[in-house]
């Protein structure tokens, strides 16, 4: 299960380490993409091929919004090699979007990592931190929770 939030370091050669816990499951290849809310997503191979499996089923074509959506998180993504050393190669363009530098947070979320900004990954944590409540309600209401 990936669950957790680390802080590691982009060195200079644009290499991240992908903690030590999460690399069995992730496996060698992953695959790394244009997230949501500014981050990057980290997905298992198997996983990236569901995931893109079934937003290209489900998703009517006809919809530019639709078309817009697959394209940022089918085009923009790669597949990676996590080295000997357990790090991956983050593509410049990627980089970029997520607006990494020196340090990134790696965050699980159970069946997909998040590699965020730090400084906006506390924005945003504190955040939805404030309205963990607010959440839990509606999430109950739908029966979720």
């Amino acid at each position: 299960m990936l669950i957790g939030e680390y802080l590691h370091t982009v060195d200079q050669k644009n290499r991240l380490s992908v903690p030590s816990k999460f690399r069995r499951e992730l496996g060698k290849i992953v695959v790394v993409s244009r997230g949501l809310d500014r981050c990057l997503f980290l997905y298992p191979i198997e996983a990236w091929k569901n995931l893109a499996e079934k937003l290209s089923k489900d998703l009517p074509w006809g919809r530019a919004e639709n078309r817009s959506f697959m394209r940022s998180m089918i085009a923009g993504s790669t597949d990676i090699e996590i080295d000997s050393l357990g790090r991956i190669l983050l593509p410049e363009n990627l980089k970029k979007f997520a607006s990494l530098e020196k340090e990134a947070m790696v965050v699980g979320l159970y069946n997909r990592v998040e590699i965020w900004n730090p400084e906006i990954w506390k924005i945003y944590s504190d955040s939805a931190n404030q309205n963990t409540e607010l959440i839990a309600e509606k999430l109950g209401e739908m029966g979720l929770y």
